[in-house]
């Protein structure tokens, strides 16, 4: 049988004494974790050893013995490290010993109660503490394709990892102690520690619980009757800008809780949500010192009112286009000239009302641009909001040529039915059969006639503002994409993988060191990072769906249809 023993690497110039580590029975493994130097009390190791397995919950033992000698190993040190097994009664009893300058290392194992001791082979692996203590490992992803072997390696790689990670207190003490027993581990030369970062733990203790109290007041208020009422309701749904304002009031409840993180994945997500934040309100800071030089904003209300008429004048265009004999086309002309004259009336009235707005826009601007200060992701919901406000009357123009091509695609239907002597049953939802006396068929041939030669002129102009709305749906759809992608990328966990890529660990590799007969073959272990594409998977934040979810299919049938196309975010529909 294989023996496995994982031996960290900082211990390696330890000088000699006993070694303390969890035994994995299950896999015949044993993971050392310090080293206890000469001289020492047995019973004071022994009570160290209960009060760090209380602390951690971690089964900590002696499992055996450590010789480092430049010299040869004399008669007498190797008894008396032979009787130390009596003394803490381990089995077996693991003794390694590092003689001289050789590169190769003896081990082996003792086993004085065993009737029937057998020689096992040994493998030494060596492991770098501090990673693998700091490191999280991770499951594989696709654990419901994996193969049963690869779910068993990552459960035995992660009784390793936990027993690593949860050791930290035995890793507080250094050789500076005063205390009765030396130890030897990753943290020997002196215990890792920040001024700063303590200080910032105590100066943020104050700080949040400020910041849990106003963010607790602005919840009261959002969550008011006020906003319940119809006019507020409305836009508090519908707006891009009060659904992200939401979005980000709920990561900053998150963060401002004083409720400790249990788990890594929990930790993590804090973590993400409050580098996002930074980032965001960085950029928006960034954004908002851009506009406000050079009298940017002046600029930019200046150009907007004569965009807003060109972009009128088109659509004049346009319909004196098509109330003509658009590429040859022979329409409706009475038809034809009512729907050009209604969607003229609406242009008309659109100009006038951006002219009556003309002379506070700049003013408008300067204030919006104020929000900037909150974070790149307002900004932008904030531009599409405008770019929706902006493009009212295409909007308009969109639901009045739908509405009727709808009704009209519907009286077809409805009446080629008739013909065939079928009807739409309401209560179950089906089609069923029908018959129809002479006065309802000649009515249905005269109405079906008529729906049949409108249906062109009609289909036309939807046509046309159908490819309209598209247009800014498209750009309505980037700006928010690119807000879902502030939202959801964890960028705290892809600094951490390009950083410390030892932290996200998705497995380990080994790599031979030596290996002669007689001798244990000697392992490094080295941690595998995850790969950036299982980061952002793993990590990844959940955010709120700009648009519902078609599918291509649905999306033609409602084109085709005359169905309307929602671009508003729909409150509620989480993403994950």
């Amino acid at each position: 049988m294989v023996l496995k023993v994982f031996f960290p690497s900082c211990c390696s110039s330890a000088e000699s004494g006993i070694l303390i580590g969890r035994w994995i029975s299950g896999q015949n493994s044993a993971v050392i974790l310090a080293v206890v130097h000469f001289p020492f009390i047995p019973v004071q190791v022994k009570q160290y050893l209960s009060e760090v397995q209380r602390l951690t919950k971690v089964s900590v033992s002696v499992l055996g013995s450590w010789s480092n000698s430049k010299q040869e190993k004399e008669e007498s040190l190797s008894e008396f490290l032979e009787d130390l097994g009596t003394i803490f009664s381990h089995e077996p009893w693991i003794q390694i010993s590092k003689e001289g300058n050789s590169k190769f290392w003896s081990c082996s194992t003792l086993q004085k109660h065993s009737n029937n001791p057998k020689e096992e082979e040994i493998i030494l692996v060596y492991y770098d503490q501090r990673k693998v203590m700091l490191s999280h490992l991770h499951p594989p992803l696709d654990t419901a394709t994996s193969a049963d072997h690869e779910a068993d390696d990552a459960s035995k790689l992660s009784a390793i990892f936990d027993t690593v990670a949860k050791s930290k207190t035995l890793f507080m003490t250094d050789r500076y102690d005063d205390g009765p027993i030396k130890l030897t581990h990753w943290q020997s030369d002196g215990v890792e520690a920040s001024i700063i970062v303590e200080l910032m733990k105590q100066a943020s203790v104050p700080a949040c619980m400020l910041l849990t109290f106003l963010l607790s007041l602005i919840s009261g208020i959002c969550r008011s009757r006020v906003l319940k009422f119809w006019p507020l309701s409305f836009l508090w749904s519908k707006l891009s800008t009060c659904e992200q304002l939401g979005h980000r009031l709920q990561h900053l409840q998150v963060i401002s809780s004083n409720k400790k993180a249990q788990t890594q994945t929990q930790l993590m997500r804090k973590a993400n949500i409050f580098v996002s934040l930074l980032i965001d309100v960085a950029l928006g800071i960034l954004l908002m010192s851009w506009l406000y030089r050079k009298n940017r904003i002046g600029h930019l209300a200046d150009t907007l009112i004569p965009v807003a008429d060109h972009v009128a004048e088109e659509l004049q265009d346009l319909l004196q286009w098509l109330m003509g004999a658009p590429a040859g086309l022979k329409m409706n002309r009475a038809l034809d000239q009512v729907l050009g004259r209604f969607f003229l009336y609406h242009i008309h009235l659109w100009i006038s009302y951006i002219h009556l707005m003309s002379p506070f826009i700049e003013m408008i601007l300067w204030y919006v641009g104020l929000s900037a200060c909150l974070g790149l992701t307002v900004a932008l919901c904030i531009l599409s909001d405008i770019i929706a406000l902006l493009t009212f009357h295409i909007y308009c123009f969109y639901v009045y040529g739908a509405r009727l091509y709808c009704l009209k695609i519907y009286g077809l239907s409805s009446l080629w039915r008739l013909f065939r002597g079928k009807k739409w049953n309401v209560l179950r939802q089906r089609v069923d059969s029908c018959s129809y006396d002479l006065d309802q068929l000649f009515i249905g041939t005269l109405l079906f006639t008529i729906l049949l030669f409108l249906l062109p002129t009609t289909a036309l102009y939807y046509l046309v503002f159908t490819l309209l709305r598209l247009l800014v749906v498209i750009v309505q759809g980037l700006i928010h994409l690119l807000v879902d992608l502030i939202d959801s990328l964890p960028l705290y966990s892809i600094i951490l993988r390009l950083c410390r890529s030892y932290r996200l660990a998705a497995g380990v590799k080994f790599r031979v060191l030596e290996q002669q007969d007689g001798k244990p073959l000697r392992l490094l272990m080295q941690i595998n990072p995850l790969s950036y594409d299982s980061v952002v998977q793993t990590y990844r934040l959940p955010t709120y769906s700009c648009y519902p979810k078609d599918s291509w299919t649905s999306l033609c049938k409602k084109l085709f249809l005359g169905e309307l196309i929602y671009p508003w975010k729909h409150k509620g529909e989480k993403q994950d």
